[in-house]
């Protein structure tokens, strides 16, 4: 056999020109060709309307997803250009719509900062679109051009709809930018309308809704005064506008003050913090001179720097940051000048405070800090540098610096003031920082000395542990049980080979109002934490536990009720990971016990009971049929009352007892929920108590 030889020589170079290179490589334009790359191009058109209002031109963009796959946005800024651009002989709508790199965002002519940085968001829009009809109010007059896969032309739509379908023809010799009615005096603005191409996205491509929402409200709170418009047309299953169109307006005047309150979901230990500053530095970028030609030019930029944040008294950490409105998602030089100067200012102010602080010799961490922050950063500046055309991370070195001094200058001055609300405040932060730092260390304390011991070993867990035998962690169960009444008949009631038994004494410290040191030092919580052997907090290793389950086992009351609710919280706050891999469960106890008489030598049923209701439908069931049953019915206020056998038939063995596993499905909500029960403030908690009691059953109070 003889070998095919191979050549390759100039004429197998392709050479892509225009917006033939986006259609072939669309990839490196947008990122993907499904719902991400579509919702990218969204962004580029959403965008630009929103750097004309950046600018101060127009407070109010619309967006509209239509039934027919197309969508369309309307802005009121100048409007695209529409005279002709000098150099190529073509209208300004044809330059921004057909040419890459072209736009009003280079050299800074147009715009002093912007999302759009390199000239092809449009243009790239344009060539991945079946159809893209463009209007322009501008001069009193509006203008219009159509595009099809970026080739200008006009469409002959046969009804009074456009459609991406209709008969396309191109323009042969000269491009005609039309004009099709008049503007009000003064009136300018756009409105863009396209079809994704379906040749280039996937079948299964489709914008976003919740996206869309989360991604205007985000920057309707980074333009303070814009007004947002979004409007779902499309009837889509599982949409808000599956039955009827959805709209929701988005305008916030608060700024990212307001977005940081948003953002934050745990009571406040600070107010939220308002940073401003600016700064200035010199690059050398290519610049194109009169003639056309591109010299190495050294330049002086401006970069402005507004910082939101606030402390709560959770440990999440919230961390938002952008550019020029866009946001960066995997952060760069802001975020890690941001960050830097927060460790910087906290640590040298916590070494100068350390006697009164009572911070020892343990040096303060990032997490620490980081520990219920919620902050939002912005900067702006002309031509920053992304890395690539996505821009999810700043690479413009000089912005580290600008950042890092603008922030520890102004949180320097706020931890040192001396007036008497930002004093109380700074202390209030610098003692729950400190507080996480000592959380840090007795965790990882405790996770080094507080491993399973096997029966060779002296054991380090409590004295009033009642361990299971197993070493099987999957297996295993935790029963957390309300006094040693209930402990001693628990412990006739349990498998001890893979249960546990934990007595705790009445009602625990609400963690939700104690501070972390004061929660440590509390001898139940503490505790508590040392058997589960995982950590606590930010440390909180769900690997190291050594339980399977955690079962709440408490009286059927309202007492019981409550200590359930303390015991939540504490897991939610300091061990949150159990409650989200859905190890924590509640016992369900019976409230009656009714026993059954029945005829001749049968020996009497037992049936348990778990609410009134359920009694009542017993009780009713046993008259139909002429059933007799023993007077008074047992009615259980604690575990106590029962006997080893009734505890274990009916709340611990896993054959016949029931189980409430605890859920953790949104965040805020819980976080809300626990901060009403159990929070600092009061007037909240009192209104919710006033506005349910009269729903409350009086004979159900035990007094």
């Amino acid at each position: 056999m003889t070998a095919q030889r191979s050549e390759y020589t100039a004429r197998h170079l392709s050479v892509l020109e225009g917006l033939e290179a986006v259609r072939k490589r669309p990839g490196m334009y947008i990122g993907s060709t499904d719902s991400r790359g579509l919702m990218h191009c969204l962004w580029e058109i959403i965008d630009n309307s929103v750097d004309e209002a950046l600018a101060g031109y127009g407070q109010s963009i619309t967006v509209i997803l239509h039934a027919d796959s197309s969508v369309e946005i309307h802005d009121e800024g100048r409007g695209v250009p529409v005279d002709i651009e000098p150099r190529t002989g073509l209208t300004g709508v044809e330059v921004v719509f057909t040419k890459l790199h072209a736009g009003g965002k280079f050299g800074g002519g147009s715009y002093t900062a912007s999302g759009g940085l390199h000239g092809v968001g449009a243009s790239v829009v344009n060539a991945l679109s079946a159809r893209l009809d463009v209007q322009v109010d501008r001069g009193g007059k509006t203008h219009q051009m159509s595009f099809r896969r970026g080739e200008p032309g006009r469409f002959a739509d046969r009804g009074p709809r456009p459609t991406a379908d209709a008969v396309f023809t191109p323009f042969e010799e000269a491009s005609t930018l039309d004009v099709v009615g008049k503007a009000k005096r003064g009136v300018t603005g756009t409105r863009i309308r396209y079809w994704a191409d379906r040749q280039i996205f996937t079948p299964d491509a489709r914008f976003n809704y919740d996206e869309l929402v989360t991604r205007a409200r985000q920057t309707s709170f980074l333009v303070p005064g814009l007004r947002i418009t979004i409007r779902d047309e499309r009837g889509l299953p599982g949409t808000p506008g599956e039955h009827e169109m959805a709209e929701e307006v988005f305008q916030h005047d608060g700024g990212i003050a307001e977005f940081a309150d948003y953002l934050a979901v745990d009571a406040s230990v600070t107010d939220t913090w308002r940073i401003h500053g600016s700064g200035s530095f010199t690059e050398t970028v290519p610049v194109l001179d009169g003639s056309g030609h591109s010299r190495l030019t050294e330049v002086t930029r401006d970069c402005e720097v507004d910082v939101a944040l606030r402390w709560g008294i959770g440990y999440e950490t919230t961390i938002r940051s952008f550019v020029n409105i866009i946001a960066t998602p995997k952060g760069g030089t802001h975020q890690s000048g941001f960050e830097q100067a927060l460790l910087k200012t906290f640590r040298k102010t916590v070494e100068a405070n350390a006697r009164r602080l009572k911070a020892g010799n343990d040096k303060i961490e990032r997490d620490d800090v980081f520990a219920g922050l919620t902050a939002v950063l912005t900067v702006r500046l002309a031509e920053p540098q992304f890395e690539g055309q996505t821009k999810e991370v700043l690479g413009t070195p000089a912005v580290r610096g600008i950042v890092s001094r603008v922030v520890e200058e102004a949180l320097t001055a706020k931890l040192t003031s001396t007036a008497r609300g930002e004093k109380t405040q700074a202390n209030a932060l610098l003692e729950k920082i400190v507080n996480e730092m000592k959380s840090r260390v007795s965790a990882r304390q405790h996770k080094e000395t507080q491993r399973r011991k096997n029966a060779l070993e002296t054991s380090t867990m409590p004295a009033k542990l009642a361990d299971c035998r197993i070493n099987d962690v999957e297996r295993s169960e935790l029963f957390i049980v309300e006094g040693d009444s209930a402990l001693g008949t628990a412990k006739l009631a349990r498998s001890s080979d893979y249960q546990a038994l934990l007595p705790i004494r009445g009602k625990i410290l609400n963690v939700q109002k104690a501070s972390i040191g004061d929660m440590l030092s509390n001898a139940e919580c503490a505790a508590l934490i040392q058997v589960v052997g995982a950590g606590s907090g930010r440390t909180f290793d769900l690997t190291a536990a050594r339980y399977g389950k955690v079962i709440l086992m408490t009286d059927a009351d309202v007492d019981g009720a409550h200590i359930r609710t303390l015991l939540l919280t504490l897991f939610f706050r300091y061990m949150r990971p159990m409650v989200e891999d859905g190890r924590v469960y509640a016992a369900v106890p019976p409230l009656h016990r009714v026993e059954i008489v029945n005829p001749g030598g049968k020996a009497n049923e037992t049936v348990y009971t778990y609410s009134d209701a359920e009694l009542h439908r017993v009780l009713t069931g046993l008259e139909k049929s002429g059933r007799r049953y023993k007077e008074p019915i047992q009615r259980y206020k604690g575990l106590g009352e029962m006997d080893a056998d009734q505890l274990a038939e009916t709340t611990m063995d896993p054959r016949h007892r029931t189980l409430r596993r605890v859920r953790y499905r949104e965040a805020a909500t819980a976080e809300t929920v626990f901060e009403l029960l159990m929070g600092s403030e009061v007037a909240p908690r009192k209104d919710f108590i006033v506005a349910g009691a009269a729903m409350l059953d009086r004979d159900r109070i035990d007094a």
